[in-house]
C-alpha cells in the first residue's frame, strides 16, 4: 500500500523530500505533481524501477518513450548531444516550463536507453518535483498517468489518483490539483523547431 505524502509547493517541506528521495534510492516508484499533469516516475539509474513503470504501461523498456525530468540545464549533456546556442538559448528561455523538448541522444545515455536516437527533457515549473530531482543528483523517468475515463483523460486530484494507484507503486504526493492538460512536445533536429503536440505552454515564443 503506497503513501500519500501531503507537500506544499510554496515550501517543501525537507522531511518530506528526503522520504521522496529514499523511496527513489530504494527503486520505489512515485506519483508526482508537475506544472502539468501529475507525473509516474523513478530514478533514472535503477533497472528493475524502469522495468516496473515499463510494464504498468504495458510497455518494453526500449521502445518506451518515458521523459527525462531534470532540475537544471546543467546535465544535460549527459543525455543530449552537444547542442547549439540558439537551441541552447531557447531552452534556457522556456524552461523550467510546461514544455518536453525531443533533443538528438547522447552516446553517454543509461544503458537501456542506448539505442535511442532522440530524448524527451523536462524541466517543469514546480518546486516539489525540482528539489527531488536535485536531492537525488540525476533525473527521474516520468511518463503521465492517463486515466481510463476518456472524458478525463488526465487525473487531477491527488485523493483519487491515490484511490487508483496505490497498489502499484510505493508513494503518492499531494502536491494539490494538478492540470488537465499535457505538456507542449516541442523536437528540436538541426536547429529546426517542429511542435509534435500543443498542449499547455505559448506556442507563439517559437
Amino acid at each position: 500500500m503506497a503513501e500519500l505524502l501531503k507537500i506544499f509547493p510554496e515550501n517543501p517541506n525537507p522531511k518530506a523530500l528526503k522520504k521522496v528521495f529514499e523511496v527513489l534510492k530504494k527503486g520505489g516508484l512515485i506519483i508526482y505533481p508537475t506544472d502539468t499533469v501529475y507525473g509516474l516516475g523513478c530514478d533514472i539509474t535503477n533497472i528493475k524501477a524502469l522495468e516496473k513503470i515499463a510494464k504498468l504501461k504495458g510497455l518494453k523498456l526500449e521502445r518506451s518513450n518515458f521523459s527525462f525530468i531534470c532540475n537544471d540545464l546543467s546535465n544535460l549533456s549527459d543525455y543530449v548531444t552537444q547542442i547549439d546556442t540558439p537551441t541552447f538559448k531557447l531552452l534556457k528561455r522556456t524552461l523550467p516550463g510546461p514544455y518536453t523538448f525531443i533533443l538528438p541522444g547522447a552516446s553517454t545515455l543509461p544503458h537501456p536507453f542506448k539505442k535511442r536516437k532522440t530524448v524527451g527533457i523536462r524541466i517543469p515549473d514546480n518546486s516539489i518535483v525540482l528539489e527531488i530531482v536535485k536531492m537525488l543528483g540525476n533525473p527521474i523517468v516520468s511518463t503521465s498517468i492517463r486515466d481510463d475515463d476518456e472524458l478525463l483523460e488526465y487525473t487531477t486530484d491527488p485523493e483519487l489518483i491515490y484511490e487508483k494507484w496505490n497498489s502499484k507503486v510505493d508513494l503518492v504526493i499531494d502536491g494539490g490539483y494538478g492540470d488537465n492538460q499535457p505538456s507542449t512536445i516541442v523536437e528540436i533536429k538541426d536547429s529546426e523547431v517542429t511542435i509534435l503536440r500543443e498542449g499547455k505552454g505559448d506556442i507563439d515564443i517559437f
